[in-house]
Order: C-alpha cells, then sequence, then structure tokens
C-alpha cells in the first residue's frame, strides 16, 4: 500500500536524516511546501504531514509567515544510558516491596503515573469498542457466557495470523493459541518448557513482571549484558548458550520494557541461528512492536524462524485495550504442549472481549487506530527528552527509544531512585525505580519514565519538577 500515509513518514524521516547528520544545521530554513511539491510531485498534504512530523519530534519549527527552520533543540547531543553488566550474584534488596509500593496507587487519579506501562484511557477508541462489546454479546452463542475453544476465539486467531504480515509473518489461524494476556503467554510457555532449577537467559534490564514470574517457578535467571540501544550483546549471549547450561532464552526484540532497545534485523537473525544451533527455544515478547516510530513495522525474531523454535507472544493490552486480557502465543513446534498446558491452568480465554477485539482488527480499524496512537507516542517521547534534557542534572544520560512507550534515564551515581521514589511521591509524581528491573546489584541510579500520558502543561511540569528534586 503505496499510499501518502506511508509516504510523508519516509519522507519525514529523509529530513530527520538530514538533520542529524548535519546536512541541514540549526536555523537552516526547509524549502516551502510549494517548492517541494514542485521538485518531488508529492501532494501539498502528503509534504505539510511530513514537516508536521518532523516538527513533533522537535527537528524544526514552524516560524509565522516564513516558513520551516530547523530547530535548537535538534543540535542537543544526547548521552545514551551506559551498557548494562551485570554481576552474576544476587544482591540483599527486597524489591518485591518496592514493586508494591510503586504499584500500590496505580488507580489513583491524584499522582502523576510515569510508572505505569500501558497507555491512558484518552488514548485508546473506548466509544468503538464499547460498541463491540455489545455486538458480541448480540452475536455469541449464549450472549458469551460459554466457553470458547481452547486454542481461542476463531475469529481473534484468524485477524492475528492476518496481521503478521506486517511483521514479515505468514502464519494462520492454527499458529496461533489466545491467551489472556501476553504475560499470561509467557507464563504459559515458561511453566511448560521448563522445570524448578532450569536457567534461562534474559537482557538487562529487564520487565519486573517477568522476572519474578521466573522466580515464582524456581528459575535461576542469566542476566546477560545489554546495549540499551540495540538490545542483548550477542558475543555474551553466544558464550552463555555454549556453557550448554541453558534451558531457554526470553527476549524483547523490539522495543524492550525498560529500556526501549530494539535489536537490529541482523541481531535477530542471528539470534534465531543460535538458538537453532544450541536447539534452545526462544521466548519472544513482541507486544511493543506495532508501536514504531518509523516508516515502517521492524520485524521480529519469529520473522526468521524457519524451524518453530521461536514461541513468538503479543497482546494488545499495550495498543487498545489493557483491561480485556487479549492476548496469544504463536508457539511454532511447541503447539501441542502448550495448548496441554492451557488446558489444564486455564483452558479458556475470555469469550467476549476476545471476540470485541477480533472483530475491531477487521477492516482497517485497528490499523488507523495505531497510526495514530503511534504519532502521540512519537511527539510523547520527544517532548519527554527535551524536557529531561532540558530540567535534570548536567551528565544524565536518556535513551532515544524507535517506540514503545518507555524512556530509561540513568543519574548520577550518587543518586539512589528507589529513595528518589519517595522523594517524588511527596509530589504525587510516581516513578519506576531501576533496581526493580534486575536481580543483580545494578541500575540504582536509573528509572524509567512512561511517555503514555497525553502531553500536557502539567506533565510538563511534573517532568521538571523530578529535574529540580534530581539536583538537590
Amino acid at each position: 500500500m503505496k499510499n501518502s500515509n506511508y509516504l510523508y513518514l519516509q519522507f519525514a524521516d529523509r529530513i530527520e536524516k538530514q538533520i542529524k547528520s548535519g546536512v541541514l544545521s540549526v536555523g537552516d530554513k526547509l524549502p516551502s511546501i510549494r517548492e517541494v511539491c514542485a521538485e518531488t510531485g508529492y501532494s501539498m498534504s502528503t509534504v505539510s504531514k511530513a514537516y508536521y512530523e518532523v516538527e513533533s519530534r522537535s527537528l524544526i519549527e514552524s516560524r509565522p509567515q516564513s516558513g520551516y527552520y530547523v530547530s535548537n533543540t535538534s543540535a542537543r547531543i544526547i548521552t545514551e544510558p551506559s551498557p548494562s553488566s551485570p554481576i552474576l550474584k544476587g544482591a540483599n534488596i527486597d524489591r518485591e516491596d518496592l514493586i508494591d509500593q510503586v504499584y500500590g496507587n496505580m488507580t489513583d487519579k491524584n499522582i502523576t503515573m510515569l510508572s505505569l506501562g500501558f497507555p491512558s484511557n484518552e488514548l485508546l477508541p473506548i466509544a468503538k469498542l464499547n460498541k463491540g462489546m455489545i455486538q458480541a454479546m448480540r452475536s455469541l452463542p449464549n450472549s458469551g457466557t460459554s466457553y470458547d475453544q481452547v486454542k481461542g476465539n476463531l475469529n481473534l486467531r484468524r485477524e492475528i495470523a492476518r496481521w503478521s504480515f506486517t511483521w514479515g509473518g505468514s502464519l494462520t489461524e492454527e499458529d496461533i493459541i489466545t491467551m489472556p494476556g501476553c504475560t499470561s503467554a509467557i507464563s504459559h510457555c515458561l511453566m511448560t518448557l521448563t522445570k524448578p532449577g532450569d536457567t534461562i537467559i534474559t537482557e538487562s534490564p529487564a520487565y519486573f513482571g517477568i522476572l519474578q514470574l521466573a522466580k515464582s517457578l524456581g528459575l535461576y535467571i542469566m542476566e546477560l549484558p545489554t546495549n540499551m540501544t540495540t538490545g542483548i550483546e550477542l558475543e555474551a549471549l553466544k558464550k552463555a548458550l555454549a556453557s550448554k547450561k541453558v534451558k531457554l532464552c526470553l527476549l524483547m526484540s523490539n522495543f524492550s520494557n525498560p529500556s526501549g532497545s530494539m535489536m537490529p534485523a541482523e541481531h535477530k537473525i542471528e539470534v534465531v541461528r543460535l538458538m537453532e544451533f544450541y536447539n534452545i527455544p526462544l521466548i519472544e515478547d513482541d507486544i511493543h512492536g506495532d508501536l514504531y516510530f518509523g516508516s515502517s513495522r521492524p520485524t521480529n525474531c519469529k520473522t526468521y524462524d524457519e524451524s518453530g523454535i521461536v514461541l513468538c507472544c503479543s497482546s494488545v493490552s499495550k495498543t487498545l485495550s489493557p483491561g480485556y486480557r487479549v492476548g496469544w502465543v504463536s508457539p511454532g513446534k511447541f503447539k501441542k504442549q502448550i495448548l496441554r498446558n492451557k488446558i489444564y491452568h486455564s483452558l479458556s480465554s475470555p469469550t467476549i472481549t476476545h471476540e470485541v477485539v477480533g472483530d475491531f482488527l477487521k477492516n482497517g480499524r485497528y490499523e488507523n487506530h495505531l497510526r495514530k496512537i503511534r504519532q502521540i507516542l512519537n511527539h510523547n517521547c520527544n517532548n519527554y527528552i527535551n524536557t529531561v534534557l532540558e530540567s535534570f542534572p548536567a551528565g544524565t544520560k536518556v535513551s532515544q527509544p524507535q517506540g514503545g512507550f518507555f524512556l530509561w534515564v540513568e543519574l548520577d551515581k550518587s543518586v539512589d531512585t528507589a529513595a528518589f521514589y519517595h522523594l517524588a511521591m511527596q509530589h504525587n509524581i510516581s516513578i519506576a525505580p531501576g533496581r526493580i528491573f534486575s536481580f543483580q546489584d545494578q541500575f540504582s541510579n536509573c528509572m524509567r519514565l512512561s511517555f503514555g500520558l497525553p502531553w500536557s502543561n502539567e506533565l510538563r511540569q511534573s517532568i521538571q519538577t523530578l529535574g529540580k528534586l534530581a539536583t538537590k
């Protein structure tokens, strides 16, 4: 589909590359919209949307009756957070208590929730989903009160399979098992493929929910060094796999939580090759894959899986409806075992909400919604980065994610973000301290900020407040 909706993003990306490479400098005037149209043959609508897109990335600014110019903010040098270097020993820190504190107030409307990793209700098509709920109750047998088949809602599985073409997949409905959320899908995979005492590999930092889940199953977690831009370091992965002590790997290849890293395609190919060589399953969490900021959806590891070694898990909890608990897994050659485990532990997925989401995925509605939410999140991300750079102490490092929900911020070594969390809460601001994202003694001076809230002056002031607190 080579239409203007994609063309304007491609043009915006080209402008961004020219600015970041120095071809266009601060203060340079961009060609007028009419000039670009005459030169390229693009429509005025396409060029206008492209300029607006680049402006939302804080790279250019519009001056009344003058045109577009490269902005001062484009010249900021952003220092990215340091790669992780886990020390393979545990630290005596009660992370469970800290997690309980951070997430115990998640429904409090008086707190600015920069700690939560899902979209604000203002970004979701709630009215359309409500209509879908009514339609589902009318169309489903017994108004949706009956159990669905173990594999899951057929309508939903068909639409997920159809959607797989966006990341280069060619799935059918028979390749998919639905689950009540992505974490549930990962849990079923872990329960099926491991036993207490087994060792699994994760990135570091890693989503605390996965770490705690693996710990609850009696698993040993080997956290590997991770680059905050390109993901897990391949040499460390090769060395760990060669030890032959590893039962499986659990990775987020796209816009990892919390770092926002994304593996390059060549890294994904190499990871799959390694998994196949050592015959070690890869559980891939691709829950943020649809939230990319560029012109095209990135591939995932499953894209390159020809042997069925990758179990790709995902959900609409980060894009459409967190509370509907709609997730799935494409389990590859492990389908029979995963289905059996689902029978034992949950039997069926929620009937009504899965029908609603399956119907929403049809006819381009999901694609239209994603286009809007991606633009908002991209705009939010740039506003967060600019405000952090303006407000936090010199030397603060911040990630530059190309999608997803999260900024990873690294403060001076003297700052303990667990204590900083309590200080921020005195101002009704919640952040996620870095130490909850590892079982090792690291990230105590880091924090995760979610940019899933609508941007506003109040939100800017909250980030500025954090900057002032970090300066004290």
